[in-house]
């Protein structure tokens, strides 16, 4: 399965309505604290919104509310993991990613047959705090060996310049937040990173 290589990860529908009309076709919405009336809204109009570019939305921990407002793409790490309904969320046909930081993690992950596996931090984050240091790109390297033809997504401190780096090192999408956000221009930002990633 072949998907974009350029994945933007964002807080809230109004950095969709900036990401989607330049050409972005792999979204993630990641909201964690929100009212439960909000958050569907919010995820029912992201994907209105995906569809309208013809883009994959993934929606991040919400499995519930994925699945009641027709999601295609679910992301989950690793705590969410130990509460989701997985064949419920097999059975509504939900795509699935896994973050994973370790081997033990990896092997939990690959077990489940997820669409995609994600590695992170590849660099440190400012965006939350972790117990995990960097990875690296050998731990990317090494994790593509490991997932063979599932896809590698490389997180974690990613940026426009560091991006051929990850896929050089076998990472086939890089996943980006703060590197567009804290951007003082993010437009033109997300359209370095759809050339660097073209």
């Amino acid at each position: 399965m072949s998907l974009p290589r350029f994945y933007p990860i964002f807080d809230s529908v109004d950095w969709l309505e900036r990401a989607l009309p330049l050409g972005v076709k792999l979204v993630q919405l990641r909201i964690k604290h929100r009212d439960p009336d909000a958050l569907r809204l919010d995820i029912r109009l992201g994907l209105a919104l995906a569809r309208q570019y013809g883009a994959a939305l993934v929606i991040n921990d919400h499995w519930q509310l994925a699945i009641e407002e027709g999601a295609d793409w679910l992301h989950l790490g690793q705590e969410d993991l130990d509460a989701a309904d997985l064949p419920a969320i097999r059975r509504a046909g939900l795509k699935l990613g896994i973050s994973t930081h370790d081997h033990a993690e990896l092997d939990r992950a690959l077990a489940l047959a997820p669409d995609y596996i994600a590695l992170g931090p590849v660099y440190p984050t400012i965006l939350k705090q972790m117990k995990w240091h960097q990875q690296g790109l050998e731990r990317v390297t090494e994790w593509k060996r490991l997932v063979g033809q599932t896809p590698l997504c490389a997180i974690g401190g990613m940026s426009v310049e560091r991006a051929p780096g990850a896929f050089d090192a076998g990472a086939d999408i890089v996943a980006a937040v703060t590197d567009i956000t804290l951007n003082p221009d993010p437009e033109a930002r997300m359209r370095d990173w759809l050339k660097v990633c073209a």
